[in-house]
């Protein structure tokens, strides 16, 4: 069975393609901006052009426009090619990516991760070490992601402004940008059906006052 990732919720955009657990061929560019001409070129370079039987893709927090693409082009491979598509809360992949690269001391400890959100805020979430969430997704401003539970060990684009904020000296961060080639070590159980956005933070645009 061959599984399909995409990644498009921050700066970084990347597709990753697995033949059972085996990681056969990925891609990962820092873009900034871009995504939506860069993605579908980027899963037809792959092997066989990235033809799956599942697909796996980011539903957010992060940039509206990157987590939209991202499902768009899922959405209409999984149609073109009867595949199944899931999606899966993008701080869940960074976790994933932390207890693989992140040089922990011990993988299975508790971890948070800490990415950029809007509006100068940070996108704040604790993780358990099997990868399952501790706390829910919240979008904080930096002095209110320092007075919330924070555990030492601190991941994502964020994490080393987090730690310094902490000043105590015992956070280890582990700055990373979340990577398709770790969506095989997300946990099941932050796999859904429901392939709605998670925007993590309320929209900007309002509806006029009444």
């Amino acid at each position: 069975m061959r599984t399909l990732a995409i990644e498009t919720a921050t700066e970084a955009c990347s597709v990753a393609l697995f033949e059972g657990d085996a990681l056969i061929d990925a891609r990962h560019e820092v873009l900034g901006r871009g995504h939506a001409e860069r993605l579908v070129p980027m899963i037809a370079g792959l092997q066989d052009q990235g033809r799956s039987d599942a697909i796996r893709v980011s539903l957010g927090p992060g940039s509206f426009t990157g987590v939209r693409i991202g499902l768009a082009v899922a959405r209409a491979l999984g149609i073109a090619w009867s595949a199944e598509v899931s999606g899966y809360p993008t701080l869940a992949l960074v976790a994933a990516l932390a207890r693989s690269e992140g040089g922990m001391a011990d993988p299975e400890r508790p971890l948070t991760v800490c990415m950029n959100g809007g509006h100068g805020q940070w996108f704040v979430q604790n993780y358990n070490g099997d990868g399952t969430a501790r706390s829910e997704a919240s979008s904080l401003q930096p002095a209110e992601a320092a007075a919330a539970e924070v555990f030492p060990d601190i991941a994502g684009n964020r994490a080393e402004d987090l730690a310094a904020m902490l000043g105590d000296g015992t956070a280890t961060p582990f700055d990373c940008l979340p990577d398709a080639r770790h969506a095989l070590g997300l946990p099941d159980s932050v796999l859904t059906s429901d392939l709605s956005p998670i925007y993590g933070r309320a929209p900007d645009a309002k509806a006029p006052a009444r």
